[in-house]
């Protein structure tokens, strides 16, 4: 059975950083990604990351500040948030994608979710 459960989240000032983790089951080969909905907005594509860890793909807001990685023995894969801006506030997902290769930005190419982690970015 696939479990995603994220840690990490909280309140942090403009500038600051925060790491999400996503400790996840059910196999290591998958491409996973992280997304967000802030209040009021539809879910969005933050970053993803094939099974192997070498290839990743952001949005363009957070290309240079946020990091995406992965442990594949600890089961783990983190996002690395640097530079957070008030915009970042968001709930923020993982997700393990239906595919092996592809490293989709649609929510529909990710089957099984997480339960969301809250960040909040005062100014």
């Amino acid at each position: 059975q696939v479990q995603l459960v994220e840690s990490g989240g909280g309140l942090v000032q403009a500038g600051g950083s925060l790491r999400l983790s996503c400790a996840f089951s059910g196999g290591t080969l998958y491409t996973m990604g992280w997304f967000r909905q802030a209040p009021g907005k539809e879910r969005e594509f933050v970053a993803a990351i094939r099974g192997g860890g070498a290839i990743t793909n952001y949005t363009d807001s957070v290309k240079g500040r946020f990091t995406i990685s992965r442990d594949n023995a600890k089961n783990t894969m983190y996002l690395q948030m640097n530079s957070l801006k008030p915009e970042d506030t968001a709930v923020y997902y993982c997700a393990r994608s239906r595919s092996l290769l592809q490293i989709g930005l649609r929510e529909y190419e990710y089957e099984y979710w997480g339960q969301g982690t809250q960040v909040t970015v005062s100014s």
